[in-house]
This record gives C-alpha cells, structure tokens and sequence, in this order.
C-alpha cells in the first residue's frame, strides 16, 4: 500500500526542516501545502524554503503560481493528488508537509468544487466590508458558523467573506459541509503534527520576523505594491508593511504587528489540527522518533 506521509504544525516549528529529513529516509519527495508559498513573488515574508533545502529534496507546488493567480483548496486537492499519483509509480512514500489545514483537509479528505457565488451576493458581501469593516465579518460569520470562526484566520478578509458566501449561498454553515466532505484514497495516510512549548515556538516566531527584516521584507513587500489588492498578500508580513507604507503605523509598530499577527495564526493552526485525532504529536527534535513511528505504521 502506498503511504502517504503528512507533516503539519504551527508557522516556525519546523516542518521544513522535518520533512526534508523524513523524504531523505523514505528517499521521496515533498509536495508543499502552504497556500503562501505556492506562489512564485513572495518569497522572505513567506519562509520560502532556501536553495540548500529545494536541492536537498525536490519539492512540489512550490512558487508556482503567480500571485494574480485565483487559488483555492479545491484547486490544490486537484494538482497535488495529480502530482503524488506520479510521484506514487516510483515511491511507496510522499510526503505533504505544510502549515496550511485547509490545503491538508482537502488531500486527505477531499471537498467539493466550490460552490458558484451569486455576483449580487459577492458585491453585497464586499460592500459591507468595505462600509463596515472587517469586524463587521467576524460577527457575520460568528453568526453563520460558530465552528468555523473558532479557527479561521480572522485577520483574513478573503477567507472570512468566502466563508460568510458559501453559508449564505447554500443555506448551511461551512464547516458542516466541509465535514460531509470525505472521499477515498488510493493511499493510506499518516498524520504528523510537530509542536514546543507556547513560549519556546513564540521566541522562534520573533527570532523569523527578525530575520525577515534583516534579509529584506520591507524591500520586498515595496517592489510587490502593484499587487497589494491581490488575495494572496492579503498576509501576514505584507499587509503590515503596506499600512506603514500607507500611513497607518509606523515602521516598528509594523514589525510588532507582524510578530503579533503570526503568533495568532500559529494558534489558529495548532486549534485546527486537534480538530482531528489522527494526528501523532512529536516535537520537531525527535526526528528519529518520527520516522520510527512512519516505519511501524507502514508494517
């Protein structure tokens, strides 16, 4: 049976570093599940995987979307399980590593196409964004879906609309739907989740913005200006700089934003993976542990 290998965890705990490790062991490769990564310009701001860590191990679905680019999960379920049928003719293991559970879900799980939007309700639903604000969303969709608001990104306006737009649309809350949602594998699966303590993955978090900065985020998030209405810099690291580019804070309230901002979407992750019981908790330090634990599974 053909095993695929899933590696999930909060934004700095390490899941490059983990997978590559275990891709090496099983002699595979890496299909990424970042829905910031996939696409080709943003690249500091989104920990891109470095020139060592792509030539370490080939990854998949990795800067290859430009961020004018629409994107969803149903688009992602669709090219990764076309990339690992591939990958599967040659290897027993592939590995799908990335922080983004949405993106896992709909491998594992499958979902449906997504709906048809209504054009009237779409522009009702961004006009009220745009007159109320994004609070005026988080209480919409804390109405329409309780479940769902409890682990989305509530600073991401994109999700929160498209959320409030399929509850309306068909009459159902969204992650009702997405629950009826379950579809057959050719492949088994075996979930990893990678985490540390609060205040040790909180320090990482701090040590990568700064790094960020020290490389050149604000010089990139400057030269991808043309682009800040896209949905895929609607972000975090980006959407801070371009309100200091707009006035709206200074430099180092940007900085602290941003560290603050990651830190709530690492809580966001870590809320959505223990949604499932399928996952096996290890901390990023126990490499051998993981692989360990992947080989007796796949006995």
């Amino acid at each position: 049976m053909k095993t695929l290998v899933v590696i999930a965890g909060p934004t700095a705990v390490g899941k490059t570093q983990t997978a590559i490790r275990v891709a090496q062991h099983f002699k595979t490769e890496i299909i990424s599940a970042d829905s910031r990564q996939i696409y080709t310009e943003p690249r500091i701001g989104t920990a891109y995987p470095s020139d060592e860590e792509l030539s370490a191990v080939t990854h998949h679905l990795v800067g290859n979307h430009h961020v004018t680019e629409y994107y969803n999960a149903w688009k992602f379920e669709h090219e990764a399980l076309g990339i690992a049928e591939k990958l599967f003719v040659n290897h027993d293991v592939v590995v799908l590593a990335g922080g983004s559970g949405l993106y896992i879900d709909a491998v594992c799980n499958g979902i449906d196409e997504i709906p048809d939007i209504d054009a009237e309700l779409r522009e009702n639903i961004n006009r009220q964004f745009e007159e109320n604000g994004i609070e005026h969303l988080r209480q919409t969709l804390k109405h329409l879906d309780p479940e769902y608001y409890e682990i989305v990104d509530l600073s991401n306006p994109a999700r929160l609309k498209r959320a409030i737009e399929i509850c309306i649309q068909t009459g159902k809350p969204y992650s009702q739907q997405r629950k009826e949602q379950k579809a057959d594998r050719p492949f088994s699966i075996i979930k990893i989740a990678l985490n540390l303590p609060r205040e040790e993955l909180y320090s990482r978090i701090n040590k990568r913005v700064d790094v960020m900065i020290e490389e050149g985020l604000e010089a990139e998030v400057r030269s991808l200006t043309k682009y800040k209405d896209c949905t895929a810099l609607k972000t975090v690291g980006y959407r801070e700089f371009f309100d200091y580019f707009d006035g709206k804070c200074t430099r180092e309230e940007a900085i602290e934003k941003i560290k603050q901002n990651t830190r709530k979407y690492a809580k966001k992750q870590i809320t959505w993976i223990k949604r499932s019981n399928d996952y096996r908790w290890f901390s990023p330090m126990e490499t051998t542990g993981i692989i360990a634990y992947i080989e007796q599974c796949i006995k």
